[in-house]
């Protein structure tokens, strides 16, 4: 299970990274695993202004639908086209080409709530 030690992480497993005024965000490695096979991705609120913790989008897998949350509050600016065609990405890379969405924080001070890498592996039991 891969757990980077540069990412921020939520109880809820998603991951965030921030490149200056933007963050990135996707489901960890765990998340994906538990979930099976990606099958879709759906991010709606593009361009929407969004809170800290409330749902951003939904990813299916075979097994089932989960809302995915905001680990910080934040507009968000971009969705990865790439899942369109190949949601299986989060399943083959959730830290790299498998990032869901691109986010401008309102607040950064907020990813200083969030868990570090070994806060999460203790969260899901590693």
């Amino acid at each position: 299970m891969k757990i980077p030690d540069d990412l921020k992480y939520t109880q809820d497993h998603e991951w965030i990274r921030v490149d200056g005024e933007f963050a990135f965000v996707g489901i960890t490695d765990f998340a994906q695993s538990e979930l099976g096979d990606v099958v879709f991705v759906e991010v709606e609120t593009v361009g929407e202004e969004i809170e800290k913790e409330d749902a951003f989008g939904t990813i299916e897998a075979v097994k089932t639908v989960s809302d995915m949350f905001m680990p910080v509050g934040g507009e968000i600016v971009e969705f990865n086209e790439k899942l369109q065609d190949a949601p299986d990405l989060i399943n083959q890379d959730p830290y790299g080409d498998g990032w869901v969405i691109k986010v401008k924080m309102s607040d950064p001070s907020e990813i200083n709530d969030l868990m570090d890498a070994e806060t999460y592996k203790g969260h899901i039991g590693e």
